[in-house]
């Protein structure tokens, strides 16, 4: 089976947009406890204020997810799903969504090909206006998978809704970009748009580029084979690239207020703790993670525009 045929006419924005929010929301539900196990290892061994001797609890992806459902049970994996399922589909809709019309925007009129640095513009772009109206939900979404491990006593928040007031009310109004201070219900927002503009460029250039190489070589078709093999290099390429700063956004949004002065701190207590190395923490996790989200997401997203586009004569 390969799907849905091509359309003749290219989608339209607005069925870009939705298509890439459901798919973003599908390959969230097939994931989510790899990103939550990426997490767990990315905040391990971190140094708490007031500082805490801590012993190591996760070793490998397998580990774990294994120790997770051992000490926790099978609900911890998907620890903050909801926030999740709302992160994509704001998140999701505007960088992917739009990449293709953004790109046409760069484009200049009468360019016969779309070059490297105009698709590298759109994907910054899209990356980063995605965040700064997603960016709450990010750091809910975080903060509910790192705290899995605590008592209910221990915990910040009873829920979704009752994590976003709380962090409203104690750490700030508003999305907020001004990261100096921390406190912000942007915690991380600086972090988290140099985190999604390179992983746009590493994610969405690499698939396009991909994708079109593939066709314009004749080796693949237009369907769901193609997608699965661009998408999977895709997903390694943003995760190379994209790991070390995921690693530094992750602790921040993680962290209480005054842990970190801000992100360039937090950067430098990580590399003094644990080294080079540290910057690449729970990369396997996030390998397989990004990797198999992105084959889900780029394959699912191209299947809902077809089949939004076969649908829409029998809505009319």
């Amino acid at each position: 089976m390969v799907g849905l045929k091509p359309p003749e006419v290219p989608p339209p924005a607005a069925v870009k947009f939705v298509s890439a929010g459901m798919a973003g929301c599908i390959a969230d539900l097939f994931t989510f406890p790899l990103d939550t196990a990426k997490v767990r290892l990315q905040i391990q061994g971190e140094v708490r204020i007031p500082r805490t001797i801590s012993s190591v609890e996760y070793r490998g992806v397998l580990g774990t997810l294994s120790t997770m459902v051992r000490t926790e049970g099978a609900r911890s994996l998907y620890s903050g799903l909801v926030a999740g399922l709302q992160r994509q589909m704001s998140f999701a809709s505007i960088r992917i969504g739009l990449y293709d019309s953004v790109k046409q925007l760069y484009t200049p009129k009468g360019a016969e090909n779309t070059g490297m640095v105009v698709r590298l513009l759109a994907g910054c772009t899209t990356g980063a206006v995605a965040v700064a109206c997603a960016q709450p939900t990010d750091v809910v979404k975080v903060r509910f998978q790192a705290s899995g491990a605590l008592s209910d006593s221990a915990r910040r928040y009873s829920g979704t809704m009752d994590a976003y007031r709380t962090i409203a009310r104690e750490e700030g109004d508003g999305v907020g970009i001004e990261m100096e201070t921390g406190t912000r219900k942007g915690r991380g927002t600086l972090p988290n748009i140099a985190r999604n503009a390179i992983i746009n460029c590493g994610e969405l250039v690499t698939y396009d580029l991909l994708k079109d190489a593939l066709l314009r070589a004749q080796l693949m078709t237009d369907n769901a084979p193609c997608h699965f093999v661009a998408a999977f290099g895709a997903g390694f390429c943003a995760t190379v690239v994209a790991s070390p700063v995921d690693v530094v956004k992750t602790r921040y949004m993680n962290a209480s207020p005054g842990q970190y002065r801000n992100a360039l701190s937090c950067l430098l207590a990580l590399l003094m703790q644990d080294g080079p190395a540290g910057l690449y923490k729970g990369f396997v996790p996030s390998f397989l993670r990004l990797g198999s989200w992105n084959v889900v997401m780029f394959v699912s997203y191209e299947q809902l525009q077809r089949a939004m586009l076969l649908a829409r004569p029998a809505l009319a």
